[in-house]
């Protein structure tokens, strides 16, 4: 079993279109809908949200990623009346970044806090919570590049086709959400699958790998069986 997801939008078509992209990247994981009201109109629905979290209650926990406000709310109160709330977790992070991170790292086996994690950690990378605006200081930032001393590095070539594009981008940021390891590729930071696509690397581009912390040579390796397998797609 991994952990399963649950998708709380004000729009059907929204919720469905979701679960149908993160499933390409995930399709071991179970991705459950619960958009728009019981009528088929714009906004939410505590009974559809219900019956997702309990259809996904089998599972190794469940985290649930919203849209707008109210659903954060239905979300919550959903939670509170589940059979099991501790097994249960509300992802504070974009909908869509956020819900292809965490399928991921669920693909992969992670527990629900890491599942959790590897959302969130989208919005993060952004430096922006729900209620913060994105504030970047480059003096901070220049001077945390200085300080920065790696204390794994390597660097790999791509291979495949098609380069850092959406899905590689998700295996790598989703991979790395789980480990105790602080990685950069490229100068960016590596469990962020919207800074990796940034980058915009293709075949034969040259990813440059920089890891500090107890997972600092485990990740550098995760990373290097994925680039010299093309990710899968050569």
């Amino acid at each position: 079993m991994t952990v399963r997801l649950v998708v709380v939008s004000h729009s059907e078509k929204i919720a469905d279109g979701a679960v149908e992209l993160a499933a390409q990247m995930a399709p071991d994981v179970v991705i459950l809908p619960a958009g728009g009201t019981d009528d088929g109109r714009i906004g939410t629905s505590m009974e559809k949200v219900m019956a997702a979290l309990a259809e996904a209650a089998d599972g190794d926990g469940i985290v649930i990623l919203t849209d707008l406000g109210s659903a954060v709310m239905t979300a919550e109160a959903a939670i509170e009346f589940s059979g099991d709330p501790d097994s249960v977790v509300l992802a504070d992070a974009p909908l869509i970044e956020g819900l292809i991170a965490a399928a991921v790292a669920a693909q992969t086996g992670a527990d629900l806090r890491t599942v959790q994690k590897a959302a969130e950690a989208v919005r993060g990378a952004l430096g922006q919570g729900r209620d913060e605006p994105v504030s970047v200081n480059e003096e901070s930032r220049t001077q945390h590049a200085a300080d920065w001393q790696p204390e794994v590095s390597e660097s790999f070539e791509l291979v495949n086709e098609a380069g850092l594009h959406a899905r590689p981008a998700a295996k790598i940021a989703g991979g790395l959400a789980g480990m105790d390891a602080d990685v950069t590729i490229n100068g960016v930071d590596g469990a962020s699958m919207t800074g990796l696509m940034t980058l915009a690397a293709g075949k034969g581009s040259v990813l440059r790998v920089e890891a500090n912390g107890p997972d600092a040579a485990k990740a550098v390796r995760y990373i290097q069986g994925l680039v010299q397998s093309g990710f899968g797609e050569s």
